[in-house]
C-alpha cells in the first residue's frame, strides 16, 4: 500500500506530489489534513509484496475515506471497477495509471492507453516509463505535445534520464510531478527541494 501527499495545487490540481514511504510520514500527512492519493500497486507495475487483487481491493476500500485521489493501474481497472465506482460516488478523483519499468512505448500506444483511461472515468492519466535513452524521453515529450484526449496527464520518466524528464515534462504541462519526501526509492526521482530549485511547485 502506498500513499502520496499532494503538496501544492496548479489550477485545481496538486503540482508536486510527495511520495510517502513510512508510517511516520503518513501519520504526519493525516494530522496536517493534506489531500492524499492512495494506491495499491500491481506487482508488475512496481507494487511491493506481490499483493493479490483481493488484498489490494480491500486496502483501497479501507483507506478510500481518507483519500482525495485513488490511483488504479489501467490493467487493474476491470478487476477494481468496484473501487472506481465507489470513488466516483464519494467524490474521490480517479487517477488511471500506466507504468512500464522496462521501456517507453510509442506515442500512439500511449494515446490509445489515454483513451482507455478516460473510458474508465479517469480524471488524470498517469504515465511512468523507462527513460534511459534520449529516444525514450522523446516519446514521452511527443505524447505530451500531441495528446488528443481531453484529459489531464501526469507524465514522468524512470531511469537515467528520469530526473531531466520530470523537469521538462513539468514545464510542458504535466499535471502532477512526483518527488521523494525523504529517501528516494525510484531511479530518476528528484526530491521536493531539487524540483523547487528548478522553479517547480
Amino acid at each position: 500500500m502506498t500513499v502520496r501527499k499532494p503538496v501544492k495545487k496548479l489550477r485545481s490540481l496538486p503540482r508536486l506530489v510527495a511520495v510517502i514511504n513510512s508510517r511516520a510520514d503518513l501519520d504526519s500527512a493525516i494530522r496536517l489534513r493534506t489531500p492524499l492519493i492512495i494506491t495499491a500497486r500491481h506487482p508488475q507495475e512496481g507494487g511491493a509484496n506481490k499483493l493479490s487483487i483481493r488484498h489490494r481491493r480491500d486496502l483501497l476500500s479501507r483507506f478510500l475515506h481518507r483519500a482525495r485521489y485513488v490511483d488504479v493501474e489501467l490493467r487493474s481497472a476491470p478487476a477494481l471497477r468496484s473501487i472506481l465506482k465507489l470513488a466516483g460516488s464519494r467524490n474521490v478523483r480517479r487517477i488511471i495509471s500506466y507504468h512500464n519499468l522496462k521501456s517507453t512505448p510509442s506515442p500512439q500506444t500511449l494515446q490509445t492507453k489515454a483513451r482507455a483511461a478516460k473510458s474508465w472515468g479517469a480524471d488524470i492519466f498517469k504515465v511512468a516509463t523507462r527513460t534511459d535513452t534520449p529516444a525514450q524521453l522523446a516519446r514521452l515529450l511527443d505524447f505530451m505535445a500531441r495528446k488528443d484526449v481531453d484529459l489531464t496527464v501526469s507524465i514522468m520518466g524512470i531511469g537515467k534520464l528520469g530526473a531531466i524528464s520530470r523537469v521538462l515534462l513539468a514545464h510542458c504541462g504535466s499535471g502532477l510531478i512526483y518527488a521523494s519526501l525523504r529517501q528516494n526509492h525510484v531511479e530518476g526521482q528528484m526530491s521536493l527541494e531539487q524540483l523547487r530549485a528548478f522553479g517547480i511547485g
